[in-house]
């Protein structure tokens, strides 16, 4: 099979499946799919909150991963790109890593004039470590986050610092929730992932 055939795989089983997903326990960036609908992914297996692929050859996971963080994709098909990423990267500590130097790379010579960039290398950064997967201690995603909407202010970066910053609870979460709610009157895909997402992240 063609690694193309793998992302649009992907896209057509999660949509066919969010909307009967059943409720997980566990770290939100991690055990809670974003409905995507047919947009392209990583491949994943649709057991539990998703399994890694064994046909999926973990040496293409930088160049798959990066090649769909691009500009065009919405945030929150990023946030459920980097939330398959970080299954493999626990299964695959290498693969993990190596995709990590990658994001952290574009997000600092790119921080100026990519926004998506510094959201990426944050997002990445607390999927990882919510997923048990290596990940420098010392970096803080959620200030890397915050930085992206400084520059952007995109409205689903606001709903991805309200997942972040509702487990563990940080001061600011009431304020992004505030954000993420009103935009998501105005966007489809927003709104279609808010309220579940919003609610699982309460500690």
């Amino acid at each position: 099979m063609r690694r193309t055939s793998f992302f649009v795989l992907a896209g057509v089983i999660a949509a066919a499946v969010l909307s009967t997903r059943p409720a997980f326990a566990g770290p939100p960036l991690v055990c809670f799919p974003f409905d995507i609908g047919q947009a392209r992914s990583l491949p994943i297996l649709q057991s539990g909150y998703g399994a890694v692929d064994p046909k999926y050859d973990v040496a293409h996971l930088v160049t798959d991963t990066l090649e769909l963080l691009t500009p065009k994709a919405p945030v929150i098909v990023h946030m459920e790109t980097i939330r398959r990423a970080a299954l493999y990267a626990k299964a695959s500590p290498n693969a993990g890593a190596a995709l990590l130097s990658a994001v952290q790379a574009r997000a600092e010579t790119r921080s100026i004039d990519a926004p998506l960039a510094v959201f990426d290398f944050g997002y990445l950064v607390e999927t990882y470590r919510q997923a048990g997967a290596r990940v420098g201690a010392d970096v803080d995603g959620y200030v890397w986050v915050q930085k992206a909407i400084a520059l952007d202010g995109n409205p689903q970066m606001e709903f991805a610092a309200a997942i972040m910053s509702g487990w563990p609870r940080r001061p600011n979460h009431a304020a992004h929730v505030r954000t993420a709610e009103a935009a998501a009157r105005n966007d489809e895909l927003l709104n279609r992932n808010l309220a579940g997402h919003i609610q699982e992240s309460q500690p």
